[in-house]
């Protein structure tokens, strides 16, 4: 079993080579920095201006090789049906899933840049996102990388790893 990482858009490098040292700690797996994709047009919608997450996912499936588990990384501000944004979203029968970082920024709510907290709030939502990939659902506990993040209130407080209760059901 490997993680894949597939940069879609323009994806710093010191944060990806963060994410690959998280995950293979978190997984204790092989993970693979990919080459980049683009960020396919057909995905963005002009009247949400963001990009549908289900088709950027449905791109990383035609990628996907046996035994391998996909994350796919792009900046740009995601959503799927339903919801007004989403932060990562997995399909988990495929083992593929995307985060975004766009909205893990600070800047984007008026603060200053502050690169350690996103790194850090990157590598809890790439963990959570892949836990979908490896059987896992959403936790009650607040603390546990499983549980929804409905803000980044909920994405600060939780801790980038599994609960007792969550860790002991990773199929890997």
């Amino acid at each position: 079993m490997e993680i894949d990482l597939r940069p879609i858009g323009e994806i710093d490098c010191d944060l990806l080579n963060g994410l690959k040292t998280g995950l293979n700690s978190t997984f204790g797996c092989p993970v693979n920095i990919k080459d980049s994709l683009p960020v396919a047009g057909e995905s963005f919608v002009p009247e949400r201006n963001q990009y549908l997450s289900d088709t950027l996912i449905a791109a990383l499936c035609l990628s996907q090789r046996a035994h391998r588990h996909i994350l796919g990384i792009t900046d740009v501000n995601i959503f799927t049906p339903g919801l007004n944004f989403v932060f990562g979203q997995a399909d988990p029968d495929s083992r593929v899933a995307i985060i975004s970082l766009n909205l893990l920024r600070q800047e984007n709510y008026g603060l200053p840049a502050d690169r350690e907290l996103l790194k850090e709030r990157a590598l809890k939502e790439a963990i959570h996102e892949l836990g979908h990939t490896f059987g896992l659902g959403h936790c009650p506990d607040g603390n546990c990388v499983m549980h929804f993040s409905n803000s980044l209130i909920d994405t600060d407080i939780k801790k980038p790893y599994y609960c007792y209760r969550c860790q002991p059901k990773l199929i890997l």
